[in-house]
């Protein structure tokens, strides 16, 4: 797939999802997948998207993501788009509903059938909406579909409803929303050797300031080495208050992983299920076995997550 940070002009008609796709959760899939199936249809399939959240430009709010952008790109690709654009929200953010159309999906990206969420918005102030854009749909010779909202357990599927899923520790729940699981890729930096002291060596990771922070505490994790090997994790996302830490962190630990040091490499670490809430013990001896505790549990969850 390609990925441009600029709209170019296509050369070939195409099928276009609007929309920022934080997460890319079930609801943005339905919109995706309708796109990317007109590829049978002589059509290329493109997603347009912005590069930083509209939201967080418009209120200077943080952009609490769902997930990273090089993981937005990785799905996008697998869900079969063939180019994405991911624009300068602060470039067209003033462009009149009427210019965004005609100037950029029309007459740039020669979209000719479109596809967006039924809560899609677009141009200045956020004046267009599905209403609008399938009346320029008609004006320009495009079709457009509108995707209805995606429900799941009697909640409506949205970015914000899974936001708050993980704030709350319910990665479980939230990774069913999202079709994946939520977490990142990074290098392992070194950190202060506690674990190896206590026989459970960690692998240290800063968190990533654009995601949404995870409630504090002990998770059962997949971990990806960059060899492709994977492990068992028992992930602390937190500031470890028993040792006096005050930088939130991520720091796993992988009870069967028997290698080497692998300081410097990356590993992708996906959070599967909250074990415990981030707890001040009385003593090092108190962690350690609570540690061992929590390493039983994410095994089990492990264990049932391979074979699901």
């Amino acid at each position: 797939m390609q990925n441009f940070l600029e709209i170019l002009h296509e050369q070939q008609n195409t099928a276009i999802a609007l929309g920022y796709f934080d997460g890319l959760h079930k609801g943005h899939r339905n919109v995706i997948s309708l796109a990317s199936a007109e590829r049978k249809n002589g059509l290329v399939p493109v997603c347009f998207t912005f590069s930083k959240s509209p939201k967080s430009i418009l209120f200077g709010t943080p952009e609490n993501a769902l997930m990273t952008n090089a993981d937005k790109i990785k799905t996008l690709d697998m869900l079969g788009i063939e180019r994405t654009y991911q624009a300068d929200f602060e470039k067209i953010m003033n462009m009149s509903a009427n210019d965004f159309a005609k100037k950029i999906l029309f007459d740039t990206l020669r979209a000719k059938k479109l596809f967006c969420g039924f809560n899609y918005r677009f141009g200045k102030n956020g004046e267009g909406s599905a209403e609008v854009l399938k009346r320029l749909c008609d004006e320009n010779g495009a079709e457009l579909t509108v995707v209805p909202a995606e429900e799941s357990g009697g909640d409506v599927v949205s970015s914000t409803l899974i936001r708050r899923l993980i704030a709350d520790g319910n990665v479980r729940r939230a990774n069913e929303l999202l079709c994946s699981r939520f977490g990142f890729c990074s290098v392992i930096e070194h950190g202060k050797r506690l674990g190896r002291e206590l026989g459970t060596p960690t692998i240290n990771q800063p968190l990533f300031r654009e995601l949404v922070v995870p409630k504090f505490g002990v998770y059962a994790s997949i971990v990806t080495l960059e060899n492709g090997e994977s492990y068992c994790g028992v992930t602390n996302i937190g500031i470890k208050p028993t040792v006096g830490g005050s930088v939130p962190l991520c720091e796993t630990w992988m009870p069967l992983y028997k290698g080497g040091e692998i300081y410097g490499q990356t590993a992708d670490i996906r959070l599967l299920d909250f074990i415990r809430p981030e707890k001040k013990f009385s003593g090092i001896d108190e962690l350690k076995n609570a540690i061992l505790d929590n390493s039983k549990t994410a095994l089990e969850i492990y264990a049932e997550h391979l074979g699901s």
